[in-house]
């Protein structure tokens, strides 16, 4: 198979698709790997470092796209990239397709065959090739050091000869991957932590972290795919009044609850904010589905009351290295179950991870 990695377009994307170990690992495997000129510079990727793997450097955007028989992206391709797909090109990237439509009927229109990462199922199985769930252990981790770095105190006690110095509070929305990435980092850096979540199965793992658990359970709250769905007006106001008695002893909040294809749920008012501490600091991990925080504005700092705001927007790719080799490698382990031992495209609609990841196929709309 001949595959293409194209250089990231969308505004402050520094991460590749593939990385130079896996393009070895394909190279090896007799596929054909071409890269766009400078595609890995903001990962710490040089161009010696594919061609040392095996890799076609290509210079000419269009040739690229225009010899790939399976195009590899990270966000999803603009229409002046769209019109640069062959009919039958198979795309793999993270499309969001229930937020894109328009994208989704544009790439049938082109008769791609198109596979959104973001809707890989995530049973036991796919774990390998999760990328949300990759991308979300670095976005949990940076949002910490984010945070540690607006605060004005430090994380841990400290004992020192002027007094011991309390440990920093802080609270986590959402006890996702990026949620607990994030209770993992606030503890290594010595802070009190407490988390919320709307799943009491995910107590556990809150508490084995170190951290203290706050929840309800009211109704279920992930769907048969494991994702978390939207809950009830009832059961969102009751969550409300609960978050508001731990977010004013806070000094940092980090949120990151999302519903795939919906807005983010709001979790922290304005009013709940303004009870906070001066000083204190919210990282708001759904900035780009509009915000646990009724305050966040996508890709801005705002300051209320003494308390700063932050609404990042593509967290991994501020540490673009490892997010691109981790991307990179579960990316690999999906392309294997869509490769055949004699590296042919396999296109099984029986397999669910296949099936529930296919958004167009010959002209037709899969969702």
């Amino acid at each position: 198979m001949r595959f293409a990695v194209p250089k990231e377009t969308a505004p402050h994307e520094r991460r590749v698709a593939l990385v130079p170990e896996t393009v070895s690992k394909l190279v090896k495997a007799g596929h054909v790997v071409g890269i766009e000129a400078q595609a890995g510079v903001g990962a710490a990727c040089p161009d010696r470092d594919y061609e040392a793997a095996g890799a076609k450097i290509m210079s000419d955007p269009k040739a690229l796209w225009g010899e790939a028989e399976i195009l590899l992206k990270i966000q999803k391709p603009t229409p002046q990239e769209i019109a640069l797909l062959r009919e039958g090109t198979v795309l793999i990237a993270l499309l969001q397709p229930l937020v894109h439509r328009d994208l989704v009927q544009q790439l049938a229109q082109k008769r791609v065959t198109a596979f959104s990462l973001d809707m890989i199922p995530r049973i036991t199985r796919a774990q390998p090739m999760d990328v949300l769930s990759s991308q979300s252990t670095v976005a949990g981790y940076k949002a910490v050091l984010l945070a540690a770095n607006y605060l004005p105190r430090f994380l841990p006690m400290l004992s020192t000869a002027a007094g011991t110095i309390a440990p920093a509070k802080v609270f986590v929305l959402g006890a996702g991957v990026a949620g607990l990435q994030a209770i993992a980092t606030a503890k290594r850096l010595g802070a009190v932590v407490q988390a919320f979540d709307v799943r009491p199965a995910v107590k556990e793992q809150v508490e084995s972290l170190g951290a203290q658990f706050v929840g309800l359970a009211l109704e279920e709250a992930a769907d048969k795919s494991g994702y978390a769905k939207e809950l009830s007006e009832e059961h969102k106001q009751k969550e409300r009044e609960l978050i508001a008695k731990y977010v004013k002893d806070a000094d940092i909040v980090i949120t990151t609850a999302l519903v795939p294809g919906k807005r983010a749920p709001l979790l922290l008012t304005k009013e709940m904010v303004a009870t906070m501490k001066p000083g204190s600091v919210v990282i708001d991990l759904a900035a780009e589905q509009g915000g646990n925080c009724e305050l966040t504005q996508a890709g801005q700092e705002i300051t209320a009351n003494g308390v700063t705001v932050l609404g990042p927007i593509n967290l991994p790719s501020q540490m673009s290295f490892h997010a691109s080799q981790m991307f990179s490698r579960n990316l690999y382990a999906f392309l294997q179950l869509l490769l055949t031992k004699d590296g042919k495209l396999n296109l099984d609609f029986n397999d669910e991870i296949i099936k529930g990841s296919c958004v167009t196929h010959e002209g037709k709309v899969l969702l």
